[in-house]
């Protein structure tokens, strides 16, 4: 593929990744690298609720009631979103798509704005997840959050600040932790294999023992193979588009 029609790309990134793969960091690195907006349709969700707007006003009693926002209404925000003007220089997809609705009708409203979609799917071993984030604990007093492993209080179960037992939130517990799991995994699964079949080119990135900046270089050399980025990625240094 020849620079100039490199150049000419408008890439669309679709980030996969489990709860702790660290996916949110990997959309800022890849912000600073692409030099496009990250776009979180929860972001875009909770920005309609505080305008409360008609989208807004409906989203939030869906939320409260624990049922999902419509695709159709997920699907309309992100078409509104890929006509602003600096989305023409790519996005950065986060959260989005989570179903086959909406990962066919962002394939189409991408298409015919001429945009090239490629998927990144951060693979992370499972275990590691649990071990981390079952390691964290937060003090109820001050809500400073300790890691077992990576962060621990200076006394073991004692907030260093507040001299308070510190607590395993709910959310943290390796129960609900692999449920999280399980239910990332039986949501993305049919995804992939979508966009697979879609022929968008897609990517197993896995960053066992790398740090963030080296698992965006090689997240950066991948697109760079499909034209989805100018340069080489060396040493991890990110180019910019």
């Amino acid at each position: 593929m020849s620079e100039s029609k490199s150049a000419a790309i408008i890439p669309a990134i679709i980030l996969f990744g489990s709860p702790g793969s660290g996916k949110g960091t990997q959309a800022r690195l890849l912000r600073g690298c692409l030099g496009s907006p990250h776009i979180s349709t929860g972001d875009m969700l909770r920005t309609h609720i505080a305008a409360h707007d008609a989208i807004g006003m409906e989203s939030e009693g869906l939320i409260k009631s624990g049922r999902l926002v419509p695709d159709e209404v997920v699907n309309e925000i992100v078409r509104e979103r890929l006509a602003e003007p600096d989305v023409q220089s790519g996005i950065i997809l986060d959260g989005y798509p989570r179903t086959l609705q909406q990962a066919r009708f962002l394939l189409q409203v991408a298409e015919s704005r001429g945009i090239t979609s490629a998927v990144v799917h951060l693979v992370v071993d499972y275990d590691k997840i649990v071990a981390r984030l079952s390691g964290r604990r937060q003090c109820p007093v001050c809500g400073t959050l300790y890691n077992l492993l990576t962060n621990p209080p200076k006394v073991a179960g004692i907030c260093d600040r507040e001299g308070a037992t510190l607590i395993t939130r709910e959310d943290d517990r390796e129960s609900v932790i692999r449920e999280r799991l399980r239910e990332y995994e039986l949501q993305t699964a049919p995804l992939l294999e979508f966009f697979r079949n879609a022929g968008v080119p897609t990517f197993e990135i896995g960053g066992a023992n790398a740090t963030p900046e080296e698992i965006s270089g090689k997240i950066c050399e991948s697109l760079r193979t499909v034209g989805m980025m100018r340069g080489r990625v060396v040493n991890g240094a990110l180019p910019r588009a």
